[in-house]
């Protein structure tokens, strides 16, 4: 009897429900790690929540909240975000930037990380201040004063190496205006007396042998 049930072949329809058994486990079991992972970020999204409201209502830099994916992560704002490591219990503090991700902060300790988002965040308010500053003085009177002067003094350096001053540009006075309005007034007259006069030299020559040679080889003329 045992030897009969040895002999039969293996089953394909039970290996494919404990296949498919095994991966429903293994699919809970990173569901539940998902799961877990994403109650550590939205902790310390609790704890970074204050920190995000002191920052001016006018200001919308920072956008908090955590994104469910297949590697669940704690955004900040559009280039900083913090997410866990593959211990799932160590916090990783992030930077996107010109050159490439940089790591700020790596603690298991939420406490760490939430100092490390407070600097963070104030870094980037000092540096939006810095460019807003930067901004206004490039729009200043001062600049232009700035950059009026440092015309002034290339042409005096230019006067003292001995090239020449640049002329001064002078308004066009009302002769002036006038002798060219007058002048462009003749040249056009002088184009239609040009015109009238080739034809009526033309007109005169058609008159004179053109119409006879042309009955004498195309037949009766057309004018």
């Amino acid at each position: 009897m045992d030897e009969r049930k040895s002999d039969r072949p293996p089953n394909l329809r039970s290996a494919m429900r404990r296949a498919r058994s095994e991966s429903a486990e293994q699919g809970e079991a990173v569901a539940d790690l998902r799961q877990a992972e994403v109650a550590r970020l939205e902790l310390l999204e609790d704890a970074i929540r204050p920190i995000i409201d002191q920052t001016p209502d006018d200001i919308e830099l920072f956008d908090l909240g955590v994104t469910h994916g297949d590697r669940p992560r704690l955004f900040l704002d559009m280039i900083g975000f913090v997410d866990l490591a593959h211990d799932r219990r160590t916090y990783r503090f992030f930077q996107d930037t010109r050159h490439g991700r940089v790591l700020i902060a790596e603690s298991d300790s939420p406490d760490r990380i939430v100092a490390a988002v407070t600097n963070y965040v104030a870094r980037r308010l000092v540096e939006r201040e810095q460019a807003l500053a930067s901004d206004w003085r490039s729009r200043s009177p001062a600049s232009e004063q700035i950059r009026t002067r440092a015309h002034a003094d290339a042409l005096s350096r230019k006067a003292r190496a001995g090239a020449p001053p640049p002329a001064p540009k002078r308004r066009r006075g009302f002769w002036r205006i006038a002798g060219d309005g007058f002048g462009f007034a003749l040249m056009t007259l002088g184009s239609i007396t040009l015109c009238v006069g080739l034809f009526l030299i033309a007109q005169a020559g058609w008159e004179a042998w053109g119409r006879a040679l042309w009955e004498a080889h195309l037949g009766h003329a057309p004018f």
